[in-house]
């Protein structure tokens, strides 16, 4: 692709590094940029600047956050008690878009795949167990990919929980095995989050 620019090339090749953004896509939205105000621009820029450089994760359960707890942890009207598990933050974005679940959560920013070069060590799993024995912890609900690495790791991290009187469950399987949360329709969804079974129900 000949560009009549240095710097519109240099601004393409950043853009087409997105995922889902090839070379045409990119040049598309820095054309557009070049016909935006400076102001808007600036905004646009100082946006993703700061989304980057001001926000970190919640010290309670690795969600994205502004401030040391998230707003779903620093809610008073949430469920403190239950702990929904997912695998990244886009699970948690998934499953709130149902408007069926009412607890908190914990992200293990990944599951355990051996193939991968990914053990319980690299997950967010201690803080799990921490937080499971330090808090007045009734349920944990584990909505993991339903593949053999999200049963791996539930498997896992129920091992670590026992002896307990945590209720253990995990979402209903009305999502396809070998499916990911984040494609599931919200109906779908927010359906297995109701109709959550006991772990011992599942075999790894």
């Amino acid at each position: 692709m000949q560009l009549p620019s240095a710097l519109l090339e240099q601004a393409v090749n950043e853009f087409s590094k997105l995922p889902g953004i090839g070379k045409k896509t990119a040049l598309r939205l820095v054309l557009h940029l070049l016909k935006q105000d400076p102001e808007k621009v600036q905004a646009f820029t100082s946006a993703v600047t700061r989304v980057r450089t001001e926000t970190h994760l919640c010290q309670r359960c690795f969600n994205i956050s502004d401030t040391l707890l998230c707003t779903i942890c620093a809610n008073p009207m949430r469920k403190q008690d239950i702990i929904c598990v997912v695998e990244s933050i886009r699970d948690v974005i998934a499953i709130e878009s149902t408007q069926q679940f009412n607890g908190t959560y914990h992200i293990l920013g990944g599951i355990i795949s051996p193939l991968d070069g990914i053990g319980p060590d690299q997950l967010y799993i201690d803080p799990l167990l921490k937080r499971a024995k330090e808090e007045e912890t009734t349920e944990i609900i584990f909505a993991l990919n339903p593949t053999i690495q999200g049963d791996t790791t539930i498997y896992y991290i129920q091992k670590k929980l026992q002896p307990s009187a945590i209720k253990i469950t995990t979402i209903a399987r009305g999502i396809s095995f070998g499916g990911e949360l984040e494609y599931a329709d919200e109906m779908t969804l927010a359906r297995s989050l109701q109709h959550r079974m006991p772990v011992e129900q599942l075999r790894v």
